[in-house]
C-alpha cells in the first residue's frame, strides 16, 4: 500500500462540478473530514437535467462553513483563470463535464465546449497555477467494445462507440501530455455506472423510477442482455478521496501519472438489476405491492454508443490504497429508493 503524502486538511482545493452527482457528494465528504480545508466549488448548472436537483445538492454545500461556490462555466477561459488567479487552489478535481451516451450523438456541440475546450483550461491553468495534483474524471466508456473483461487499465481504448467516449479518451491523452511537459502530478479516474441518493436523473435506474411511478413503460435495451458495474456514490467518493491524498510519483516513462479504474468489480445483468430495483421501490411505499412490472417493462435493441458490459479490474485500487469498492447493490438501491421516496413523493 502507498503511504499519504498529502494532508487535504491543510489544502486549498477546486472541484469542478461542484452541483453535480459527484462532485457534491465529494465535497461534503471533504468537509466533513478536513475541516481546515478551503474548498471552492465551480458549477455552470445547466438544465441538462432537472435543475431544482442541482440547486438541492448546493442548498447542502452552501450550508458547510468555508465552502465557496462561483457559479461559471469551463468554456469560459477568463473566469477559470479568474478562479485560479483569487484562490490559488493547490488541488484540482476536475469532475465538470457533459455526461451522457445518448445525448452525445445528438447534440454534440456541448461536448466539445465542455468536455475539451473546458478540460483544455483547466489544464492551462494548472500550468500556470503550479498544482500539486489535478485529479479528473474519465469513464469506462473509453474501453468502448472490448471483448476482454474484466477492463484494466493496461488494456487499449483506442475505439470508442460514442462521442462522449471519445472526449474522455482525449481527455487522458491530454492530461499525460500535459503532466510529462509541464510536470503537473495528474490522476485520471474511469468511473463505473456510478449510482446513488440525489444522483443523474438520465441514469437507468433513476429514468426507470420515474417511469414506472407515472405508469409508463421502460425499455430494457439489447434485450436485457447486457451487464453492468454498478458502483455505489460513497464508493466513488472514498476511491476519489485516496487518491487525493496520494500525489502521483513519476512512472517508468518518468511522468507524474496514474490512471485507476473505480468499479463494484461484480457487474449485474441488468434484468436482475430492475428486478431488485422494483422490489426496493415497494420496500420503500414509491409504488404499490400490486404493481404490474411486466406490463410496463418492454425488451428493446441495443441503442447506437451503447456496449455490452462494463467490468472494472480494480487490482491496482486496492494495491495502492487497500480499497475497492463493496456496496451490494441492494443496499445502494435501496438507499436510494428512500431517498427519491422523501425527496419526491
Amino acid at each position: 500500500m502507498l503511504k499519504k503524502n498529502t494532508c487535504l486538511s491543510e489544502k486549498t482545493i477546486l472541484v469542478t462540478g461542484a452541483a453535480g452527482f459527484i462532485g457534491a457528494a465529494l465535497v461534503k465528504r471533504i468537509c466533513a473530514e478536513n475541516p481546515g480545508a478551503k474548498v471552492i466549488g465551480i458549477d455552470n448548472m445547466n438544465d441538462y437535467y432537472d435543475v431544482s436537483l442541482k440547486e438541492y445538492r448546493l442548498r447542502e454545500l452552501e450550508a458547510i462553513p468555508g465552502f465557496v461556490f462561483v457559479r461559471g462555466d469551463l468554456a469560459d477561459r477568463t473566469a477559470v483563470d479568474g478562479i485560479f488567479g483569487q484562490y490559488k487552489p493547490q488541488i484540482v478535481v476536475n469532475l465538470a463535464a457533459q455526461a451522457g451516451v445518448r445525448y452525445s450523438i445528438t447534440n454534440p456541440d456541448v461536448y466539445i465546449q465542455s468536455n475539451l475546450i473546458g478540460f483544455y483550461n483547466i489544464l492551462e491553468a494548472c500550468r500556470y497555477a503550479g498544482v500539486e495534483h489535478l485529479v479528473y474524471a474519465s469513464s469506462s466508456s473509453v474501453y468502448g467494445n472490448n471483448k476482454k473483461v474484466p477492463y484494466s487499465t493496461d488494456d487499449k481504448v483506442d475505439n470508442p462507440v460514442s462521442l462522449y467516449a471519445a472526449t474522455k479518451k482525449s481527455n487522458e491523452l491530454l492530461a499525460h501530455a500535459y503532466s510529462k511537459l509541464y510536470n503537473i502530478p495528474m490522476t485520471g479516474l474511469r468511473f463505473f455506472t456510478v449510482y446513488g441518493p440525489a444522483g443523474r436523473p438520465d441514469m437507468a435506474y433513476f429514468g426507470f423510477t420515474d417511469k414506472l411511478r407515472a405508469g409508463k413503460t421502460i425499455e430494457i435495451f439489447n434485450y436485457g442482455n447486457c451487464q453492468r458495474d454498478f458502483t455505489y456514490i460513497d464508493d466513488i467518493v472514498t476511491g476519489v478521496v485516496h487518491v487525493m491524498e496520494h500525489v502521483p510519483s513519476r512512472n517508468e516513462d518518468g511522468v507524474p501519472y496514474k490512471l485507476y479504474n473505480i468499479g463494484n468489480n461484480s457487474p449485474e445483468n441488468l434484468l436482475d438489476f430492475v428486478d431488485i430495483l422494483q422490489q426496493e421501490l415497494i420496500r420503500a411505499g414509491i409504488l404499490p405491492e400490486d404493481y404490474d412490472f411486466e406490463a410496463h417493462k418492454k425488451l428493446v435493441p441495443m441503442q447506437p454508443g451503447d456496449v455490452e458490459t462494463t467490468y472494472a479490474d480494480t487490482s491496482e485500487l486496492e494495491r495502492d490504497f487497500g480499497f475497492r469498492p463493496k456496496t451490494p447493490l441492494r443496499e445502494g438501491l435501496r438507499r436510494f429508493a428512500q431517498w427519491y421516496k422523501e425527496f419526491y413523493c
